[in-house]
């Protein structure tokens, strides 16, 4: 089980987009990487494929390492570890460190 999951906020730890929150959008396990919304804007240029359609300059998110991000803990909104504890029914939970609440 990974400590991250898409659709978890979290923060840019180190790098050019340092200190700056986005949810997940998407992740690559086979790679550790992952696409935070907003961070590591990458620009792309698109040729036109069939007649009629246009060329274009578009900005979309890159994959940046997973180490480099850390979840974001509801309550108080600040980055915290994360600890993964086997609950009573079974299943695994993700625990924040600093609050010990279940993500």
């Amino acid at each position: 089980m990974f400590r991250i999951k898409t659709n978890d906020t979290v923060m840019v730890m180190t790098g050019k987009d340092k200190g700056k929150t986005g949810q997940v959008i998407e992740l690559d396990l086979k790679h550790d990487r992952v696409k935070v919304r907003g961070v590591a804007i990458v620009i792309r240029h698109v040729k036109a494929k069939r007649e009629g359609e246009a060329s274009a300059i578009k900005k979309e998110e890159g994959y940046i390492h997973i180490s480099n991000v850390m979840p974001v803990a509801p309550s108080t909104g600040k980055p915290t570890r994360v600890k993964i504890k086997l609950a009573e029914n079974g299943q695994k939970e993700r625990i924040a460190t600093s609050t010990n609440e279940v993500f």
